[in-house]
C-alpha cells in the first residue's frame, strides 16, 4: 500500500523533483527517529525494507544536504506541509491513543519531522478498551491526546478524564464546518472535531442474489457464515434493537433480553468481529455482508466496485468523534501544536485518501478540489462518504447510558460465548 502511495505522490513531480525527494530521505535516515508503539513501527520497518533496494540505486545521485534547505519527506514520498501557524512548546514527545486504520501514517510522520520531535502512537479498537486503558489511573494512561467516538465522549466527559480545552490555543478551529461542527454540542469544549460517518451494511453484489435493505434482512439463512460485523457491542445491539422497532438507546430490560436473544439467532451468520479492518475479510471473499464503517465500505468498492453499501431502512447508526487531552497529560502543550497541525488544510486532506469518512475539514476539501480533484470528486460524488442530509437525519446516534451500559456489557459477553 505505501509504495503505491509513494507513485501517486509522484505522479505529479518530475523526476528531478523524486530524486531530491529520496535523497532527502537516504541522508537523513540516520537522523530522524519518529517512535510508534505496536504494528505501526513494523510497518516502518517494512516501508523501509521495500523501499531500501530504490533507495541504494538513488543514492549515488544523493550529495550531502542542508539542514535547513531539505525539504521534509516522509517514507512514502509525501511532503510535509509547514505548521500554520506554527505551535510554540517545550515538550520533546507526544503520546497519542487513536483508532485502528484511521490517522494517516504521513500526518503522524510529518508531525514528528516538521517539529523534530517524537511522535508514539498506541493503537485501540473499540471506544471500551479506550475506556479501560484511561480509567485505569494517572500512573497507567500516559497519554497527551486520546481520540473517543460517539458516546464515549460523554462518558468520559462525566468521569472527568478529559480536560476543557483552551479554544484560544486552537485558532485552526476555523477550518471546520460550523453546521457540522453544532452536532457535537457542549462536548465542542472537551473535543477537537476528527471525522464522522454512518455504519449500516455492505455486501458483495457479485455474490448476494438477494441484497438486504435493512437489518432485519441479515437474519436470513442465506447469509449463515457470510458477514462480518464491527466488533463494537453498542452498534452490534443497537442494530439488533432497531430491527425490533425498538430504540438504539435502550435502557429497557424487557427489550434488551429480546435484542439478546435475536443476536443469538443472528450469530451463525456472523463469520467475524473485526473493528481492526472489517474491509479485509470482504475484499478477501472470506464473506460476502458486513455490519462496517462507511470509511471502510468506500475503499472497499474503490478496490473492488461490485460492493453495495445500504442505509439500512430502520436507519443506520451514526458516529461522531475527535480528540481531547485527558487531564493527566504528561505533554499537554505539545497536544495544542498536534491538533492545530492536524487540522490545516494541506494536512487534514489525507484522510480522504487514505480513511474517507464524512469530512468535517472544509479547508481540507478546499485543498483537495484545488490540488487533488480526483479524489475530491471520489469523496464528494458517493454517498458513502458524502452522505446526503436526509440519511444522517434518519439515524440514530448512541448516547451515554451511565450504569445501563453494564447491561450492553452483559448482553454482549453472553452472545459471543
Amino acid at each position: 500500500m505505501y509504495f503505491i502511495r509513494f507513485l501517486y505522490w509522484q505522479k505529479i513531480k518530475s523526476s528531478s523533483e523524486v530524486v531530491f525527494e529520496f535523497c532527502v530521505i537516504y541522508n537523513r535516515s540516520a537522523n530522524i527517529q519518529i517512535k510508534k508503539r505496536g504494528k505501526v513501527n513494523i510497518q516502518q520497518k517494512i516501508i523501509r525494507l521495500s523501499l531500501s533496494a530504490f533507495v541504494l540505486f538513488m543514492a549515488a545521485a544523493c550529495g550531502p544536504t542542508s539542514e535547513g534547505s531539505a525539504a521534509q519527506v516522509t517514507s512514502t514520498g509525501f511532503v510535509c506541509p509547514e505548521p500554520s501557524p506554527r505551535i510554540e512548546f517545550d515538550s520533546k514527545e507526544i503520546n497519542i491513543f487513536t483508532w485502528t486504520e484511521y490517522v494517516p501514517a504521513d500526518i503522524i510522520d510529518c508531525f514528528g519531522l516538521v517539529y523534530g520531535v517524537d511522535v508514539n502512537v498506541d493503537y485501540f479498537s473499540s471506544n471500551e478498551e479506550l475506556y479501560t486503558k484511561m480509567s485505569f489511573g494517572e500512573n497507567v494512561n500516559p497519554y497527551d491526546v486520546v481520540h473517543p467516538s460517539d458516546y464515549m465522549i460523554s462518558v468520559l466527559i462525566r468521569e472527568e478524564l478529559l480536560q476543557k480545552l483552551d479554544q484560544s490555543q486552537l485558532p485552526n478551529l476555523q477550518n471546520l464546518d460550523a453546521g457540522l461542527v453544532d452536532a457535537y454540542g457542549a462536548t465542542i469544549d472537551y473535543l477537537v472535531p476528527y471525522q464522522m460517518g454512518t455504519q449500516a451494511i455492505i455486501y458483495n453484489s457479485e455474490t448476494v442474489t438477494n441484497p438486504p435493505a435493512s437489518w432485519v434482512d441479515l437474519w436470513k439463512p442465506e447469509f449463515a457464515g457470510r458477514i462480518v460485523a464491527v466488533d463494537d457491542n453498542r452498534v452490534v445491539i443497537g442494530m439488533a434493537l432497531l430491527a425490533l422497532g425498538y430504540d438504539v438507546n435502550s435502557t429497557d430490560e424487557v427489550q434488551l433480553e429480546e435484542a439478546k436473544q435475536k443476536l443469538i439467532e443472528l450469530m451463525p451468520n456472523i463469520r467475524v468481529f473485526d473493528s481492526d479492518s472489517p474491509k479485509t475479510p470482504l475484499l478477501a471473499g472470506d464473506v460476502d455482508l458486513g455490519i462496517v464503517w462507511n470509511g471502510e465500505a468506500f475503499l472497499a468498492q474503490q478496490e473492488n466496485p461490485a460492493f453495495e453499501y445500504v442505509f439500512p431502512s430502520e436507519g443506520s447508526i451514526i458516529f461522531y468523534d475527535g480528540m481531547g487531552i485527558p487531564p493527566n497529560a504528561p505533554h499537554p502543550d505539545i497536544s495544542y501544536a498536534w491538533f492545530n497541525y492536524l487540522l490545516q488544510g494541506d494536512v487534514f486532506w489525507l484522510t480522504l485518501v487514505d480513511y474517507p469518512y464524512t469530512n468535517p475539514n472544509t479547508a481540507a476539501l478546499e485543498f483537495a478540489k484545488a490540488n487533488h480533484k480526483d479524489v475530491y470528486d471520489a469523496y464528494m460524488a458517493s454517498p458513502i462518504t458524502n452522505t446526503p442530509a436526509d440519511v444522517f437525519a434518519k439515524g440514530h446516534e448512541v448516547e451515554d447510558l451511565g450504569t445501563a451500559l453494564q447491561l450492553y456489557d452483559q448482553i454482549w459477553t453472553a452472545i459471543k460465548e
